[in-house]
């Protein structure tokens, strides 16, 4: 089977990077992890996975990727942010810390649902895939507000919105590559072909 012609990197500084590049190379994306911003130079998407998303924003600080997303950002790549990775692109927090890049134009409150032992599991509706999907909801994040520009893919039952797309900028709150389906990885693929 061959590779896709888009090549996905998965921002490895900490978090569940791994996870991400199984399903991808599972799906026959030709994929990379990124752990240096000159790794940036030849993909096409990047993913920002769940983790602790303090750490991972002060290691993209630290190691001055910011402006390199920026930049690749403006020449055309999308970014999928997952989890911690949604409180790393959005434009606001409502804590006061890390300080998001400002990739999407949306309001995000972390830690929403309470700690690790509150995690839970949910079949949603995603604008774009068919079937419903499981998301898995670890520490999450959700989305407060979006502006007009930005599109709601997604909502739990309470209309809590969970799934948001601005332009090739996807964010998520919950956790697809720990799934079992591939369909949002799918929907992340086919919008960076876009």
């Amino acid at each position: 089977m061959v590779k896709s012609k888009v090549k996905i990197g998965v921002l490895a500084l900490q978090g569940d990077f791994a996870e991400h590049i199984s399903v991808l190379d599972n799906l026959n994306v030709n994929c990379t992890i990124v752990k240096k911003p000159n790794e940036l130079s030849d993909i096409n998407g990047l993913i920002i996975p769940g983790g602790e998303s303090t750490t991972i924003k002060k290691l993209i600080d630290r190691y001055d990727f910011e402006g390199e997303i920026k930049e690749k950002v403006s020449l055309g790549m999308s970014v999928w942010g997952t989890c911690a990775g949604l409180i790393c692109i959005a434009k606001k927090l409502t804590e006061p810390e890390p300080i998001p890049m400002n990739l999407i134009n949306a309001e995000v409150s972390r830690n929403w649902f309470g700690r690790q032992v509150d995690s839970f599991e949910s079949d949603i509706n995603f604008s774009g895939i068919e079937e419903k999907i499981k998301a898995v909801f670890i520490r999450a994040p959700i989305v407060n507000k979006v502006s007009k520009n930005v599109e709601v893919l997604s909502k739990l039952n309470d209309g809590t919105i969970v799934g948001i797309k601005e332009n090739k900028i996807l964010g998520t709150s919950f956790h697809p590559e720990i799934s079992g389906s591939t369909k949002v990885h799918e929907y992340f693929v086919n919008l960076t072909k876009e």
